[in-house]
């Protein structure tokens, strides 16, 4: 935990420093006292500033960034200039070699170094399709029980903040050797299926590990430009840069036809899982740009891109594929993904407000859901649909692991995804989680082929342990990336005028009704917050002819879609759901707890963009080299419904955090809910 250090508790003999975050330990508590016994344990940064806040999110979520030691360094391959890593001829001999035979590629986000996964999809000698996902074999470099291996366990998960990362595996793996990056020879483990020329469907499947050569390692933009025939972007496209302009325009019809193939596959996939119910939720996903002094330059939320669902599709296909094939070998010892349905009384709110806007939403299942969202559409505001399915997400259970001798096999489906077995296989770079499911897929092969099983399984009982540990972390990573990106939104609106910066003003939706207040989400920065109707002095808001507001004594009246303020003079205003509204950002400073992000309706009315020219120029930004796909999703849905965790490992006691759920954790939660009926106190 974090604490402010007062004058009168710093000792005399090595004092704290004040105006820093600061470890305690708690020693003790007498039931008589107000204030619990401790000592000082470290100062991890001043408050305010970028590294003493990231150090605090880190602390906060029990996340270990030391470095990598030395006995692990040691069990790491080399790849210098001097000592340059090779494809070794026992490998040859028992890998399949697509080098020469398949065009791969990958599409990550520009600047992605850590690269897990890449495509092909090629026609056959008899018609048919080939398709292929081929994800770095990890587990060839990570024996079962080394000490990396047991460093990773205990990591678990790559952790992405706004502005860095913390890798679950030594560079040499996650950004060389296992990064499966252009026109290098890498180790992958492939799933390779034959697919219908004309259906797409499934006809044959082939798992294995393989040798493979990537011709292009492509950026999500880069990939949509090609797939849309706008042919320019190849200029930014290193592999093409240096070729003759006759074998250029034939290698680029080789690839615009796989981009194009591959969407189309994706798409029949897509398709089918929309008829079993796969639901398209909407989670709010933000890219930080910076400067070359790592100075916050601007906030953009991530643009959907068509490749983005193509390469999702293909990654969900292999998943589920690797999950019935473990399954299938090991029916009580596989690591799998399990997505229970939500409970009905949590989409009551969704009901309601779609009812709102004249739409009926069927929650009976997750395949009259997608159809329900997928109806809900306001033609004049493209906002509303996307609040529909963020309220959505957030009705949504955890998706968690498990092992499959933990449960009947009724309880593996995942509600999401419509799918009846699912698990991780495209990530193992970054999630322990895909490791397991690796080396299970391996045994599986050998199971097949009567060879003996190398590596010694986990027991379902030794399974389940390490799937809550593994679930344990994957919320600090979600809880620890959450406040990352609200650190780097404050960090962006602090020390600005909000009185007369033009960031500081923006439109906003009015998303959900509370009692002194109502819930606004701002697209152009993806912000979700609170605005008050009443102030702390009592006051109500109160909108003049020309639309601005302005603070009156009166009184607020709730109702189930809107909200009225009336003052004493008898002017009232009200504010109805999915109204657009003229919002001040500003920031809330507080020496105890992260800065929280302030909105403040100034309108009634929609905010006009003075200069149109301002708002392309944000628009541009997005094909910026600047812009790093920094943050994933931040999946709302799973930090809304916090299961309790009740496994904390020993790693993670240095501090003595209490176990389960923290009191900082439920005062954290007590200051979320604010903005319900707190009588006449005041807070944000």
């Amino acid at each position: 935990m974090t604490v402010m250090t007062r004058p009168w508790e710093t000792p005399r003999v090595s004092p704290c420093p004040q105006d820093f975050r600061v470890v305690v330990r708690i020693d003790s508590w007498e039931s008589t006292s107000l204030y619990p016994n401790g000592h000082f344990v470290r100062v991890l940064g001043r408050i305010g500033d970028l590294e003493g806040e990231i150090a605090t999110i880190l602390v906060e979520n029990s996340i270990s960034v030391v470095p990598f030691s030395e006995a692990q360094m040691c069990e790491m391959p080399v790849n210098t200039p001097e000592n340059p890593w090779k494809v070794s001829p026992e490998e040859e001999q028992e890998r399949k070699d697509l080098r020469e035979t398949h065009l791969v590629f990958s599409i990550d986000p520009k600047g992605c170094e850590d690269v897990d996964d890449t495509l092909s999809v090629r026609t056959l000698a008899n018609g048919n399709l080939e398709l292929g996902v081929h994800i770095a074999d990890v587990t060839h470099f990570v024996p079962p029980n080394s000490y990396i291996d047991i460093e990773a366990r205990t990591r678990a998960i790559t952790y992405y903040l706004a502005d860095r990362r913390y890798d679950m595996l030594p560079s040499i793996l996650s950004a060389d050797l296992c990064s499966l990056l252009g026109s290098v020879d890498r180790y992958a483990v492939s799933v390779i299926w034959e697919l219908d020329k004309t259906s797409y469907e499934i006809k044959t499947v082939w798992y294995g590990r393989t040798i493979i050569r990537s011709a292009y390692k492509l950026f999500y933009e880069a990939a949509q430009e090609l797939l849309d025939g706008n042919f320019h972007i190849v200029d930014d496209i290193p592999e093409f840069r240096d070729l003759e302009e006759k074998s250029k325009q034939a290698k680029l019809e080789e690839l615009v036809w796989a981009i194009g193939k591959l969407t189309e596959i994706a798409r029949h996939i897509r398709a089918k899982r929309d008829r079993c119910g796969a639901l398209e939720l909407e989670g709010v996903e933000i890219r930080v740009q910076l400067d070359e002094k790592k100075n916050i330059h601007d906030l953009i939320p991530r643009q959907p891109l068509e490749v983005h669902k193509t390469v999702a599709e293909c990654m969900i296909l292999a998943n589920h594929w690797v999950a019935k094939k473990i399954w299938e070998s090991f029916p009580h010892q596989a690591l799998l993904r399990q997505h229970p349905p939500p409970q009905q009384e949590f989409f009551s709110e969704l009901r309601e407000c779609a009812k709102a806007k004249g739409f009926f939403i069927d929650t009976r299942s997750n395949k009259t859901l997608a159809d329900s969202l997928d109806n809900a559409n306001d033609p004049n505001d493209p906002i509303v649909n996307r609040l529909l399915r963020s309220m959505a997400t957030q009705a949504m259970s955890n998706a968690l692991y498990f092992s499959t001798g933990s449960c009947a096999e009724e309880e593996f489906h995942h509600y999401g995804l419509a799918l009846d077995k699912y698990t991780h296989f495209t990530s193992p770079i970054r999630r322990y989680s895909d490791i397991v499911v690796h080396r299970l897929l391996m045994a599986a092969i050998s199971k097949d082929k009567k060879m003996e099983i190398k590596d010694n399984l986990l027991s379902n009982k030794d399974l389940e342990e390490l799937c809550r540990h593994i679930n344990n972390r994957n919320r600090a990573a979600q809880h620890s990336q959450k406040q990352s990106t609200e650190l780097f939104q404050c960090m962006y609106f602090k020390d600005k005028d909000p009185e007369n910066e033009a960031r500081c003003i923006s439109d906003g939706v009015i998303y959900s009704i509370r009692t002194n207040g109502v819930l606004v989400f701002i697209p152009r920065f993806g912000i979700k917050g609170a605005a008050y109707l009443r102030n702390k002095d009592g006051l109500v808001i109160s909108c003049g002819s020309d639309s601005r507001s302005e603070w009156k004594p009166g009184s607020l009246q709730r109702f189930q879609n809107k909200i009225t303020s009336t003052t004493t003079s008898g002017e009232s205003v009200t504010f109805h759901l999915f109204d657009h509204v003229t919002v001040r950002i500003s920031v809330q400073a507080s020496r105890c707890h992260s800065d929280t992000i302030r909105l403040e309706i100034i309108s009634n009315k929609p905010y006009l963009i003075p200069d149109k020219d301002l708002f392309q120029q944000s628009s541009l930004l997005l094909k910026s080299d600047l812009v790093k796909e920094v943050t994933r999703s931040v999946e709302e849905a799973q930090l809304a419904q916090e299961v309790k965790v009740n496994v904390i490992q020993e790693d993670y006691q240095k501090y003595c955090q209490t176990k389960g759920r923290s009191l900082y954790t439920l005062l954290e939660e007590i200051r979320d809910l604010a903005l319900l009926d707190v009588s006449n106190s005041y807070g944000m």
